[in-house]
């Protein structure tokens, strides 16, 4: 795949988990460079700021990358999973999209660099020190709301607790691929019930989803090229595949 946007290969590092990022073994991430690729794509789709979602967000990394990266195009962070673990990660992490949260991190690093002497302690502190002035640059533009929920992604009612009729712009999320990752909560029991087969989990995602989406809203998905991404109320906008991955564009219809 020809990356369209993210052309140039930009040193990420100080956005690589378990640095200044929080992270836990066996929450995999996509590449950050895929991600700001996907968000692009997105914007030239469809007009920004967005309220962003991210409704299988682990630990909330897709949504504190894009959000240093692209602050300008985003007015609303959305994070919800159904895993009570990740999402106190993921509150953890979007702290860090604060003056305070940055701060408190800091104080950690520092503790630890003093106790163990490490040099990745020192790496860790520089690359905060870039990430908090890249921060306050964005906050002087303008501050991003957060929202961050626990939720069962393929039942619309467990969205619509949290989430209003039309109060999402744009989705990117990164599917459980059976490896690291797995579905869990809803399980097509209604289908079973009545005696039909259940359908996938990433169509069950995207009618879910419908609930709670505006107008002509974006939902790009990754995910491995062995699942089906597609679904009755949606018009693929683009479709490509990096590695053992596919990324699929749809658009509400």
């Amino acid at each position: 795949m020809a990356y369209r946007f993210a052309v140039e290969r930009a040193d990420y590092s100080d956005y690589a988990g378990g640095q200044v990022f929080y992270s836990l073994p066996g929450r995999p991430a996509l590449p950050v460079r895929l991600t700001s690729e996907i968000l692009q794509r997105c914007l030239a789709l469809r007009p920004a700021p967005y309220r962003l979602y991210d409704p299988l967000c682990g630990g909330a990394y897709l949504l504190c990358v894009l959000a240093y990266l692209h602050w300008e195009a985003i007015r609303e962070l959305i994070g919800s999973d159904i895993d009570p673990e990740a999402v106190r990660l993921a509150e953890r992490n979007l702290a860090l999209l604060t003056t305070n949260g940055l701060e408190e991190r800091r104080q950690k690093l520092q503790a630890l660099a003093a106790a163990y002497g490490k040099e990745s302690h020192q790496a860790a502190l520089e690359a905060l020190g870039r990430l908090e002035a890249r921060l306050r640059r964005h906050l002087a533009v303008h501050p991003i709301r957060m929202q961050l929920f626990q939720a069962d992604a393929l039942d619309p009612r467990s969205l619509l607790q949290h989430l209003g009729p039309g109060s999402v712009d744009v989705v990117i999320t990164d599917l459980p691929y059976g490896l690291q990752s797995q579905w869990q909560g809803e399980s097509g029991a209604a289908a079973k019930a009545a005696g039909r087969p259940s359908p996938p989990p990433a169509w069950r995602l995207l009618d879910a989803l419908r609930a709670v989406l505006a107008p002509s809203a974006l939902v790009a998905i990754a995910a491995d090229k062995k699942q089906k991404i597609a679904h009755e109320r949606y018009r693929r906008r683009e479709h490509f595949n990096v590695g053992k991955r596919q990324i699929v564009i749809l658009q509400l219809t």
